[in-house]
Order: C-alpha cells, then structure tokens, then sequence
C-alpha cells in the first residue's frame, strides 16, 4: 500500500510539479549573477568591520524620506533603501524615547537595507548595469514625501539610460518603478532584481542598545519569510525547542524556486521588510545566508524575467517594497489593493492558526468597541469561557459530586487499606451509583491546552499588544508585570537588580508583582475547591502547584497574566455556583463561615 502510495504522488503530483518548474524556468533564465550573493554584503560581513551610523551615512549622497509615519534616508550610492526609523513606535514605552529604526546602512551594525538592481539575462556579462554602488543622481533639494515622488537618474554611457521613479504613500509601503531606455545600436536583454539584505540576525543584537528594540524567542519566528507559488516560506536563523515545524537557512546553500507573483523578505518579531514584485510575471526567488568569519549574512531575492530592449525601445518594471510594522489589518488591505497573496502571513500565527487567527479576530473586534486591549482580553475571555461552559459544566458536576462522596472514599482507603483490587472495584461501584465519570474532571483542562497555546502565541506575535497600556501600573500589555514584591510594589524607591549578589534573581526568576500573585491566588482557590487527589504524595504536589506557577509565569507578558487570572476567576464563580446546587461544602463558605456570628443559644 504505502509504495502505490509512494508511486501515486510521484506520477499524479511531483512530476506535474516538476515540469510546471521547469517550464517556468525556460521562460525565465537566472543568471549567475542573480544567484550570487551581494559582494559588498559578503565583504562586510566577512570583515565583521562595523562604523557608526553617522559614518555610515556618510559613506554616499542622501535624499531625505518624511511622511510622517517614517523618517529617514535614500543613498544614491546604490540607490538603497537603507535608513529607516518608524515614527510612530518607539524603543520603550517612554514616548520621548528613540523611535524604532528597521533599516541600517551597509557598514553600520546590523546593516538591514533593500536595493534593486539590473543584471544580464542568463548570466550575459553587461557592462555598466546598475549595482549596489552605482551613484544615481537626483534634482537638487530632492525629498521624498506622499506627494513628491523621487526621480533618479543614471546613464552608465554605453547606450542604457535608467530612470528610477520611488514613491512612498502616508505608511509604509514604497512603489520603485524602473524605466529602461536603449539609446545603442543592438537589442539588449535584462533582468531586474530585488534584495533585502541583512547582517547578523537578532540573536547578536545586543538588546541594550536602543537602536536594536527587538527580542527575540524560540516562539516567535523571525528570519526569511514569503509566499512563493501559494508556499509559505520561512527559514529560520536557527532552530531551537519549541519551534515545531522550523526549516533553519542552510549556510550557503540557496533555496530557491520559480514561480508567478508572490512576496518575499525578512521579518523580525514585530517588523517585516518585504518585496512584492509585479504579481502577473514570472520570477526566481532565493533565501541566503552566508557563512563568514564575522556575523552571517542573510538576503532575500527575487529576479524578474528577461526584458529584451530593442534599439530605441524602453522597458519598464515595477515592484513595492513594504518597510514597516506587522499590523494584521494593514497588510490586510495591502494584500488586497496589489493583489498579493498571504502578505498577513507575515505575521507568524504557528501551527495551531485555526485557533490563533479566530482568537486574533475576535481581540481586534472588541478592541474597535472598548478601544483598550486589555479589556478586549476580558471581553474574549469571557467568549471562550462560553463556548467551554457546557463541557465545564459537566465537569465542574463530577467534580462537585466526588467531593460530596469523598468521606465514603476515605472510608473505602481505611476498610482496604491491604486490598487495593477491593478499594478500586468498591470506588468504581460508588462511582457508578452516584453516575459520576471521574475523567470529565480532564476534558476541559485538555482543551483548554491548545487554545492557552494559541492564545499566548496570539498576544507574543502581534503588535497590537507591543506598548498596550491597560490601567494603573500596567503600561505595556506586551511586557511582564512591572510591579515587584521586593520594592512593595512601588512604595520603595530601589532597583532590585542593582543588589549585590542576589539583583540579577530578584529581577529575574524572583521577580513578582501584583497580578502573579493574584493569579496564583486565584489558582489556589480554584484547586482547593476541587477533590483532592487520593495519594498523599499528589495531595502535596498539587498544593505546591500554584506557588510554583506563581513564580513561572511571573516572567511572561501581562495580557496573558490577564486572560489566566480572569479566567480562573470565571471559573471559580461556576465552581461555587455548582457546588452550592449539590450542597457541596467550599473553600469559600467555610472562610466567610469564620466571620459570621454565633447563633444565640435558646438552652
């Protein structure tokens, strides 16, 4: 069976797949030079040789980018798309830090920039084509704006005159449109290209310079990333625990594929820098990173068909370049306005999509209305506890009604404390009498798994949450809990991390605030009004449980402290109202039952 199988995929799918390939091959050559990495990239990266980023800029003439939402640079040496800062996210919460930089120039550290240049078709050698150094030249006083496109110029003197039209819209998407005029004697064929290059991968940024605001994590995939021929794409830097399903980007070795239209480049947690070339023509796309002495090298490129210029003809080419935040809804509407495919696959919604896509959706539509995320958790939370509640109802009922039965239990442990095959069928029978199905107590808690998972890939990945503030000490939902029991919460005036010996604990694994205590409470309440495990041995595990959880998910972000805690408390409010219908003694009465008065007695 499984080699019909083996034989039927071969003939009914891999080899359709394979002559498709080549056929778009034949109709779309890739030169040498396109499958070559960028010399300049590889050089740097070799030498490790990093400047700072005013001698960096330095390195070429400028032409200043503002729209409002992004400010920055244009270096006419290459014509690169190489310095970026986002106007509207900044470094930290403090609205007076740096605003976030995506692209860096070539040189500096963390160099992270675009360019778009020309090669001969099928590896023809063409002198004088446009490159990562050709000096381009632009009117004076030239600045690109949402209503002032930039025109650059270059003639490389043997009969090719490039014109080069970049514009910007009041976001974050460029359109660079290329018009190639053949002024010689003899036809000339040409293939575009586009390159997102990068040097060093987040994991040797170093996170206490403002300039690298990005953290990274094993659940969060950052690296290559595109939609290829309907594919999704995504080699990763490196491949850690937890990231299911990860391609690492194989040194020096390309992955590449031909298809129609489609979207590649590199993205980062929060950001995406991305090439969308004209979605009806053929192209060749690569994934690369380069093994060097110094940090990796990493690019994603794609080369258009070949353009065959005749003597006076010009050709034209167009391809936008997205360079900005990961907002679902904008990449939505990009998507859609250019026609391209998956652009908010971007975003990396995992494995488990079908629970992390709806989830999304359902915080952005309550956020339209309560415009504050953290309530929106709220609002979602109570959602999934409804879709849950009939299956946690039954549960909440078994458990209830073991409870009642548990004195009749400990009786059965003392009568055949020397016969456990006596204790285990007189257990069941007692089970059978009062119809209670011990494992419904676990349905809920295995269904809840999957969507806890989702749910915090959903509040990891997403930057509608990065800087959220809810209320009070809570200013960044996408962070942990700010507040620490080691400056009681705020009212001494001291940095924990700064105490001798102990700082880099007490603000690291020890670090608890206001909200992981409360859900450790509520997690203690919770376990104690269900019944306890039989074994002593479990009856201590279990009461260690929420002290330890406490101190685990201390370090995660505050809207998932948020979704936990309220929806432990969701779930006491069924626990009590249940074991109140079956006259079930709980934690909760018999505390309040401490205050109340005594009864007079009539004797």
């Amino acid at each position: 069976m499984a080699v019909i199988l083996v034989v039927g995929y071969q003939f009914f799918f891999a080899a359709p797949e394979a002559r498709r390939q080549a056929e778009l091959a034949k109709q779309h050559p890739v030169s040498a030079q396109s499958a070559a990495p960028n010399a300049a990239l590889a050089a740097q990266a070799a030498t490790g040789a990093v400047m700072s980023q005013t001698q960096a800029l330095a390195g070429s003439p400028r032409v200043p980018i503002d729209t409002g939402a992004v400010t920055g640079s244009i270096a006419l040496r290459g014509a690169r798309l190489d310095d970026l800062s986002l106007t509207k996210y900044r470094v930290t919460v403090d609205p007076r830090s740096p605003a976030v930089q995506l692209l860096r120039p070539q040189g500096a550290a963390s160099a992270f920039y675009a360019i778009f240049p020309w090669v001969g078709a099928a590896g023809a050698a063409v002198p004088g084509l446009p490159n990562a150094d050709t000096l381009w030249t632009a009117q004076p006083g030239a600045k690109l704006t949402p209503t002032t496109p930039l025109i650059l110029a270059y003639d490389n003197g043997q009969g090719l005159k490039f014109t080069r039209i970049i514009a910007i819209d009041d976001k974050y998407m460029f359109t660079v449109t290329d018009q190639v005029e053949n002024t010689g004697a003899a036809p000339v064929a040409l293939q575009a290209m586009g390159v997102v290059a990068q040097i060093g991968s987040p994991a040797d940024f170093d996170y206490s310079n403002p300039a690298h605001p990005h953290a990274t994590s094993s659940l969060v995939h950052e690296g290559g990333v595109g939609v290829v021929d309907d594919q999704l794409k995504l080699p990763s830097y490196t491949c850690s625990f937890g990231q299911l399903f990860c391609n690492a980007w194989k040194k020096d070795q390309p992955i590449e594929q031909t298809a129609t239209g489609g979207w590649l480049g590199i993205t980062q947690k929060y950001w995406l820098a991305a090439l969308l070339p004209d979605q009806k023509r053929a192209i060749h796309t690569s994934y690369q990173a380069l093994a060097t002495s110094g940090p990796d090298a990493y690019e994603t490129t794609y080369t258009g068909p070949v353009q065959t210029i005749a003597p006076g003809s010009t050709a034209t080419t167009t391809t936008h370049f997205f360079a900005g935040p990961k907002v679902v809804s904008m990449l939505r509407a990009y998507g859609q306005t250019l026609g391209v495919a998956k652009l908010d696959q971007a975003v990396d919604w995992g494995v488990y999509w079908f629970f992390t896509r709806p989830l999304f959706a359902g915080l952005e539509f309550f956020n339209g209305y309560l415009l504050n995320v953290g309530l929106s958790i709220l609002a979602l939370t109570v959602v999934i506890r409804l879709a849950l509640f009939p299956l946690a109802n039954k549960s909440y009922e078994s458990m209830s009604k073991m409870r009642k039965i548990q004195p009749q239990v400990e009786e059965f442990r003392k009568k055949y404390a020397d016969d456990q095959a006596k204790l285990q069928q007189e257990t069941m029978a007692l089970y059978q009498r009062e119809k209670i199905n011990p494992l419904m107590g676990c349905l809920p808690l295995l269904l809840q798994i999957p969507i806890l998972y989702s749910l915090y890939k959903t509040l990891t990945v997403t930057i509608e949450l990065r800087h959220a503030p809810f209320f009070g000490w809570i200013t960044d939902l996408s962070a942990r809990d700010p507040s620490t029991i080691w400056t009681l919460f705020g009212l001494i005036p001291w940095n924990p991390a700064t105490a001798p010996f102990v700082g880099s604990y007490l603000d690291g694994p020890l670090h608890i605030g206001v909200l992981p205590l409360l859900y450790g409470f509520t997690m203690w309440l919770s376990t104690s009004m269900s019944p306890p495990a039989g074994d002593p041995t479990q009856q201590r595990m279990l009461q260690f449980m929420p002290l330890i959880f406490t101190f685990t998910l201390a370090q995660f972000t505050v809207g998932l402290l948020i979704y936990w805690t309220w929806s432990n408390v969701l779930t006491i409010l069924q626990q009590y109202i249940i074991m109140h219908r079956f006259q079930v003694e709980n934690p909760i009465d018999s505390f309040f039952a401490r205050f109340a008065r005594p009864k007079p007695s009539t004797g």
